[in-house]
């Protein structure tokens, strides 16, 4: 029973990257842990599709700059045929661009190849439990991009952000189906913080983060976190 248990909790991580020799490292890191083993590698996009028409991955590690068909087309392809693999981009890149692009075509995490191997390892298991993971370096240019973006003011006009006030801007309105509430999680969420790190810091119980977070994807019609932050700030109703 206890082996059965352990098998169950393993991670199946697919590698994609087009150079050889980081994946053979990157798989002897990850291969030291006991609840991640590296299932295949794939060198070009193609390949990761095919792969997870065979066996099925719980996470797949994509560097962006494949041949044949990249890491950002590899992912879109991901989340329209298998919705339930997570995808977690492993990039040089530290641009906003990179990050919002691939985020936007549903991946639930990017990190950056210079990070350190524990930090990945963390990462990997943060986005297999449910939550979105950002590398820490990318985060600021990513907050600094959303605050330059647009928003709807309260009376729905169009605004720019250096007009505005800091902190939480929430949009009612029909268009919008969600509570203040829900966008104060959806504003956390959207900076890496865990449900426990929200409920601390709205103080309100974990149990009732999960169900504030439930509530958001169901009403904004997505599958994972990522995607509802994105989407919310792409259409207004929070700003950060």
């Amino acid at each position: 029973m206890e082996h059965m248990e352990k098998e169950n909790a393993i991670i199946k991580v697919l590698l994609a990257d087009d150079h050889q020799l980081f994946r053979e490292g990157l798989k002897r890191i990850l291969n030291m842990e006991d609840d991640i083993d590296v299932i295949g590698e794939c060198g070009d996009g193609i390949q990761v599709l095919e792969f997870c028409n065979e066996v099925k991955p719980d996470i797949v590690l994509m560097d962006i700059n494949m041949p044949t068909e990249n890491g950002v087309q590899a992912t879109e392809k991901l989340r329209e045929m298998f919705p339930e693999i997570k995808v977690i981009i492993l990039s040089i890149h530290d641009d906003e661009s990179y990050v919002f692009e691939t985020l936007r075509k549903g991946a639930n995490g990017y990190l950056l190849k210079d990070m350190e191997a524990e930090s990945l390892i963390n990462a990997i298991r943060s986005v297999h439990e449910g939550y979105a993971f950002i590398h820490p370096k990318v985060t600021g240019k990513l907050i600094q991009q959303l605050r330059r973006m647009t928003y709807v003011n309260e009376a729905g006009a169009m605004a720019e952000s250096g007009t505005r006030e800091a902190g939480v801007k929430f949009v009612a309105g029909e268009n919008n189906p969600l509570t203040r509430r829900e966008a104060e999680v959806l504003r956390l969420m959207a900076e890496g913080k865990s449900n426990k790190m929200i409920g601390e810091y709205l103080f309100i119980s974990e149990k009732t983060v999960k169900n504030h977070v439930s509530s958001i994807l169901q009403k904004m019609e997505v599958d994972d976190r990522t995607q509802a932050v994105i989407n919310s700030i792409k259409y207004g109703w929070v700003t950060l």
